[in-house]
């Protein structure tokens, strides 16, 4: 049942997952604005996207070695590469975080993620609808 439903959602699924995951990152620049030597980071959506659709086996690469470690489940998006960003101007005390730029990318990638999350809306009332008999 789980294959039906993971091929019904498509992609849009693993890029909530994404999109949520870029936030953190984002959200992370922002609260450290004002660290000397912090780097600003961020997520490359269009190539882990496509990394996703070509790599069934993104899942499970991480795993286990412990009893108190947790395991990823499903729908983590664990593994994600983080990449570096550079600045337009650097500050001299190293720090790359530019804050009209991350929020500028918080912001859209919460549209983005809006997007996504009604594209899902609609995928589960279809399911329902078709469920239902309606």
């Amino acid at each position: 049942m789980a294959g039906v439903i993971d091929k019904a959602f498509g992609i849009h699924a693993e890029a909530v997952g994404l999109r949520a995951r870029r936030a953190e990152v984002l959200a992370t620049n922002l609260a450290n604005a004002d660290t000397p030597g912090f780097k600003a980071k961020d997520v490359d959506f269009r190539a882990e996207i496509e990394r996703l659709q070509n790599n069934d086996q993104f899942r499970g690469t991480l795993t286990t070695t412990h009893s108190a470690h947790i395991a990823l489940s499903d729908g983590a998006t664990g593994g994600i590469e983080t990449l570096y960003r550079n600045p337009l101007q650097r500050s001299l005390d190293g720090n790359t975080v530019e804050g009209q730029v991350e929020q500028a990318e918080y912001m859209r990638n919460a549209l983005q993620m809006q997007a996504s999350l009604r594209l899902l809306d609609g995928r589960i009332k279809g399911l329902m609808t078709a469920i239902r008999g309606e």
